[in-house]
C-alpha cells in the first residue's frame, strides 16, 4: 500500500494515489468507488477493499474518522463556493481535512485555476442531476453524434486544463468506450459502462437503501428492508411495553430493587416517629 504525505503533512497509507491511478489508466485493472458521508460508511468501504470514496467537501473530516486508507475525492460545486477563488479556498480546506483530490463540474477555466496550484482535480461530464432541466429531463447524454462530439470536446478541454481524471455520468457505453481509448484522463464510470478505469456507484444503491434503483445501478444488500424491520420491531416493543404498563405488569419483581426487611422496618419506624 502506497505511503504518502497528505496535504496537512501527515504521513499516511493510501489504498491508491493519483499517480497509481494514472499509471493504471487504460488497463484492465478497475478500481471501485462508492459515496461516503459518515465514518461508518468509510470504514465499511475500507474493510470491503474499496479503494476510493466520493464525499461532499463538508463531510471529509467525518469520512477520515472512519478510514485513513481510502482515497477520498471531495465534491465542491454547490456548497457556497461561487467564485474561482472561493473554489480554491474550499479545495484547500478539503485537502487539509484529508481529501486526496477535488471533483468539480465547473468550467475548464475554473479547473485550471486549481491545477495551477498543483491541486489534483477531476472534472465531470455527461448527465448532471442538478442541470437536468437543461436536458429536458433525466436522461443519458451522448446518444446522438452531436452530443457525443460535444462530450469529446469537454474531455479535451478538461485534459488541457490539467485535470487528471473525470467522472463520466450516464454516457452510452459504446460512446464511453470510444472516448476511453483516446483520452489521457482517468475515467470514472457512473452508469457509463465497463470501459473506464474506475467503476462508481452510490452507497445507497449498492446497499439497497434507494427508493428507486437507477437503471445503471445494482443492489448488493437490503438495508431498506432491515430498517423496515427495525421500525416494525420498535413499534412492537413500544406497544407491548404500553400494554403491560396499562395492565400493571410492568415493572415486575425482576425490574425493581429490593431492600432488607429489617432495614425497611427501621426506616418506616423512623418515618412514623417524625409524624
Amino acid at each position: 500500500m502506497p505511503r504518502i504525505f497528505d496535504y496537512a503533512g501527515r504521513e499516511v497509507d493510501r489504498s491508491t494515489t493519483v499517480g497509481s491511478l494514472i499509471s493504471k489508466r487504460g488497463s484492465a485493472a478497475h478500481s471501485a468507488q462508492v459515496t461516503a458521508a459518515t465514518a461508518e460508511e468509510a470504514a465499511a468501504a475500507e474493510t470491503a477493499g474499496i479503494e476510493m470514496v466520493l464525499s461532499l467537501s463538508q463531510d471529509v473530516s467525518l469520512v477520515r474518522e472512519g478510514s485513513t486508507q481510502v482515497f477520498v475525492t471531495a465534491v465542491i460545486d454547490y456548497c457556497g463556493a461561487v467564485s474561482d477563488e472561493d473554489l480554491l479556498r474550499a479545495s484547500y480546506t478539503a485537502l487539509n481535512e484529508g481529501a486526496d483530490a477535488i471533483i468539480t463540474a465547473r468550467r475548464a477555466k475554473s479547473i485550471r485555476r486549481l491545477t495551477e496550484e498543483s491541486i489534483p482535480v477531476m472534472g465531470h461530464v455527461g448527465f448532471n442531476p442538478v442541470r437536468s432541466t437543461l436536458y429536458g429531463g433525466i436522461r443519458a447524454i451522448g446518444k446522438t453524434a452531436v452530443e457525443a462530439i460535444a462530450l469529446w470536446d469537454q474531455f479535451r478541454r478538461l485534459e488541457d486544463a490539467g485535470a487528471f481524471g473525470v467522472e463520466c455520468e450516464v454516457i452510452p457505453a459504446p460512446v464511453m468506450s470510444e472516448i476511453n481509448k483516446r483520452t489521457g484522463l482517468v475515467t470514472i464510470s457512473l452508469g457509463s459502462g465497463p470501459d473506464a478505469d474506475v467503476m462508481f456507484l452510490f452507497a445507497s444503491d449498492v446497499c439497497g437503501e434507494s427508493s428507486r434503483l437507477p437503471r445503471h445501478a445494482r443492489a448488493y444488500a437490503d438495508l431498506a428492508g432491515l430498517r423496515a424491520q427495525i421500525i416494525e420491531q420498535r413499534v412492537k416493543g413500544f406497544s407491548e411495553y404500553r400494554a403491560e404498563v396499562a395492565a400493571k405488569k410492568f415493572p415486575g419483581e425482576a425490574e425493581v430493587v429490593a431492600v432488607d426487611a429489617d432495614e425497611l422496618a427501621q426506616f418506616v419506624e423512623h418515618l412514623n416517629g417524625d409524624d
